[in-house]
């Protein structure tokens, strides 16, 4: 049996068509009265680009650099948080940035979200997926199908427009 969704842990890729899985998570929150941690994870780095980065700079100015980069990423993704929650949403919804957390963190997507669900001890994993073709799925699979397959919690996926 499914409990209250008080810790919902929203994931997102930041691409074009990802908000009615937003909006599902917007909608679990408000009939839950919960908190949403709003979760996009960046692709670690390869060891090509840090030699090549390690060629031209020092590794702290590296690792500045870097961290430089996913503060930025973390401000874009509360402005755009805000103005969503601005433009889309209608006073019934009573959606407020105040309810979400944005967590911007680093490595392999279905990893770190799974990692960062059981840190928060989160309720419900919702994410959206894009259509992908058979043989895509089959080389490289979807975030979206590898967190459904190795989460311990409910997953909720949303179909997002291509």
């Amino acid at each position: 049996m499914l409990s209250d969704f008080r810790k919902i842990l929203y994931v997102s890729d930041l691409e074009q068509g990802a908000r009615p899985a937003f909006r599902a998570a917007v909608s679990l929150c408000n009939h839950y009265d919960s908190r949403i941690t709003y979760l996009h994870v960046i692709e670690s780095v390869s060891a090509t680009a840090r030699s090549v980065l390690s060629n031209m700079m020092e590794k702290q100015d590296i690792e500045g650099f870097l961290q430089e980069g996913v503060d930025k990423l973390r401000a874009k993704v509360k402005g755009r948080l805000e103005r969503f929650c601005e433009q889309e949403l209608s006073e019934h919804e009573k959606m407020n940035p105040d309810q979400v957390e944005v967590r911007v963190e680093e490595g392999t997507p279905w990893k770190v979200i799974l990692k960062v669900a059981d840190q928060m001890d989160a309720d419900v994993i919702v994410m959206g997926t894009r259509k992908h073709s058979t043989l895509g799925q089959i080389l490289l699979g979807s975030t979206a199908a590898k967190t459904l397959s190795h989460s311990k919690r409910p997953v909720l996926v949303v179909p997002l427009a291509d």
